[in-house]
């Protein structure tokens, strides 16, 4: 790969860290300082989680109904510009009404930016056949969640709650002049015309798509539980005695190599077997904190939650490319639509369960049963790779 298309690639990266990594999840490490601040129960933190994945819903079927060919890149770096100053505003009010607003435009801008940059990265990769690079790209999360991690205590403990929101939103900024560097239309790629049959003649037929959606918006409801509450609670674990925020950099340190690891699966066993293998894992680890409340457990969960959640929507993202390969930044805003569903239910029912319970138990148990749903759905895509592979050694013993 050449510096030219290699320097895209690090820009669709750090567009992923802007988008996904702050603006969707430094929620999650910020909202038990804010909890600490202002004392507001779990029913209101669900709520505010929540107004940020109605956000991304919509953001979601804005990409589905309309056509942004030849204004992609255009309105992707808006669309980053707009969530990075609501990250921002966050600190200059206490309103929790405002919040839930402000919240709800980074939703907005966060899958505007998912959808768009999905397309484009996945788009080039595929023309070449090198989709396995995806998994560079999806690093990008990681990356945001583990700055996140390491930077939100120091902000906080020097200046408060209220310098985490500006003090990310400074690194975001930093990370902006890079992205406008790099981050151009899209490269001229060399076109590898045999991978790309290769590929299109071993996805799954078009007809197997309302699977994986649906199994995508069960990953999005089961997973979105971990990913809001996580830090929250470690903080009311009596016997976690680290900085709760350690919870969210394990995230991010698992986070990032996660990708390439599942891509490398998805070359060894096909991506419908590495997406159900990854679902599974994932309700394990969601469901640990259930049955032990001990250090190493929240650290297990964390772990476990980081290696999979961007693999997970990695894989899928990629398999969906696979099945539509041209002009697919329609169907890929269905497909982050089902997911945002989920992530807009699971916050809200999650904290009312919390509120009642005075605990997350019932919370995690119902969202690892839906991630396994969504996995157990999946498993009727198997087919397909068996008939890949029985296709693949009959055309190796008809050439020997």
């Amino acid at each position: 790969m050449d510096k030219k298309n290699l320097s895209f690639l690090i820009g669709g990266l750090l567009v992923m860290a802007i988008a996904l990594g702050i603006g969707r999840f430094s929620y999650t490490p910020i909202l038990p300082l804010m909890q600490q601040k202002f004392d507001f129960p779990e029913t209101i933190a669900g709520y505010l989680a929540s107004a940020n994945y109605a956000g991304y819903l919509i953001g979601a079927i804005l990409t589905g109904l309309f056509s942004m060919k030849g204004r992609t890149v255009p309105i992707l770096k808006i669309s980053l510009i707009i969530g990075v100053a609501t990250t921002c505003l966050m600190s200059f009010t206490t309103s929790y009404t405002l919040w839930a607003i402000l919240r709800f435009l980074s939703g907005v801008c966060s899958a505007i930016v998912f959808v768009l940059a999905s397309s484009t990265v996945l788009g080039k990769l595929r023309e070449i056949g090198r989709t396995n690079w995806s998994g560079f790209f999806y690093m990008g999360p990681g990356c945001g969640i583990f700055l996140t991690g390491i930077s939100i205590p120091f902000f906080y403990h020097n200046w408060g709650w209220k310098a985490a929101w500006i003090g990310l939103s400074g690194l975001s900024l930093l990370l902006l002049i890079v992205i406008f560097l790099t981050f151009k239309e899209r490269p001229v790629f060399l076109h590898n015309k045999k991978g790309n049959e290769a590929h299109q003649s071993t996805a799954p037929p078009k007809k197997w798509l309302p699977f994986l959606i649906v199994a995508n918006g069960c990953e999005g409801l089961g997973y979105i539980v971990t990913g809001t509450f996580i830090v929250s609670i470690a903080q009311k674990t009596p016997s976690f005695h680290f900085d709760p925020s350690v919870i969210w950099t394990v995230v991010g340190i698992t986070a990032i190599p996660s990708c390439l690891l599942w891509s490398a699966c998805s070359k060894r066993w096909g991506f419908i077997k590495s997406l159900i293998l990854a679902m599974f894992i994932q309700a394990i680890g969601v469901s640990i904190p259930v049955w032990s409340s001990s250090s190493f457990s929240l650290f297990a969960s964390a772990a476990i939650f980081g290696a999979t959640f961007m693999g997970i929507t990695s894989l899928g993202a990629t398999l969906l490319g696979q099945m539509v390969p041209k002009n697919n930044s329609r169907i890929m805003g269905y497909f982050t639509a089902a997911y945002a569903v989920g992530q807009m239910i699971g916050p809200t029912l999650a904290g009312v369960l919390s509120e009642a319970t005075n605990n997350y138990n019932t919370s995690l148990l119902g969202a690892a049963a839906i991630v396994f749903i969504g996995s157990m759905l999946l498993m009727s895509g198997l087919k397909y790779e068996n008939k890949k592979v029985l296709t693949t050694k009959s055309h190796r013993l008809f050439k020997s």
